[in-house]
């Protein structure tokens, strides 16, 4: 499903910005099959974001909470280099054979680990703390996986969300009966962050919404 806040030609925009930076014939496989099948990515122009915001905090360790087949993860890999990691989490046993196929190819599967089971669980078993936590998992999750993450990252780091504007709703308040209960955690999730005084933090209104907080106190 693709939600884009601030339009379509702002979206078209951003992707053809995006793109004069960075492409590669493996992000364009991975946006193809997407399309092709309808599995939710952040697609290029967060894509972007994401690595740009992980690059300005200097991000070595990331920690994703909803990896999919490796979309995101792609722009981490690029953000922290060749001694950098990224722990990517997702249910599937499949969607984690996939992201090794196309960061293999990529030539980044060497700084990531994947841990296939519940994405909370797969922090909670991985030792130390991050630079970076992205949340990504079903929305009703959404205010735990902060309130995990929280205490995990470093003075100095970023929490990263998509999706927290979903379509406007977290705006206006309206129920989503697609997902009952998604839009009152999203709101609840917004507020935790924004009230967390170890935390500036920003929606940035590019396709869905995605949350920046960085993490100014222990």
């Amino acid at each position: 499903m693709r939600e884009e806040i601030a339009g379509p030609e702002v979206e078209r925009y951003l992707v053809e910005l995006s793109a004069e930076q960075h492409r590669s014939d493996v992000l364009d496989e991975m946006e193809a099959r997407a399309e092709r099948d309808g599995f939710p990515i952040v697609g290029p122009a967060v894509g972007r974001f994401l690595e740009a915001a992980a690059r300005a905090v200097g991000a070595r360790r990331v920690m994703e909470l909803g990896s999919g087949f490796g979309y995101s993860a792609y722009w981490f890999a690029r953000a922290v280099g060749s001694d950098g990691e990224v722990i990517c989490t997702d249910g599937s046993a499949d969607n984690a054979r996939d992201a090794e196929g196309y960061l293999s190819r990529a030539g980044a599967w060497g700084r990531v680990a994947y841990r296939v089971g519940d994405a909370l669980a797969g922090m909670a078993s991985t030792d130390g703390d991050f630079d970076v936590v992205y949340c990504d998992v079903d929305k009703d999750g959404y205010p735990e996986c902060f309130r995990a993450a929280a205490d995990r990252l470093l003075v100095g780091g970023a929490y990263l969300c998509d999706n927290t504007l979903w379509r406007g709703m977290a705006a206006t308040g309206e129920p989503d009966n697609r997902h009952p209960g998604w839009v009152e955690a999203i709101r609840e999730h917004n507020r935790l962050v924004a009230a967390d005084p170890r935390f500036v933090s920003q929606i940035v209104p590019i396709r869905d919404g995605v949350m920046f907080a960085v993490k100014t106190a222990a």
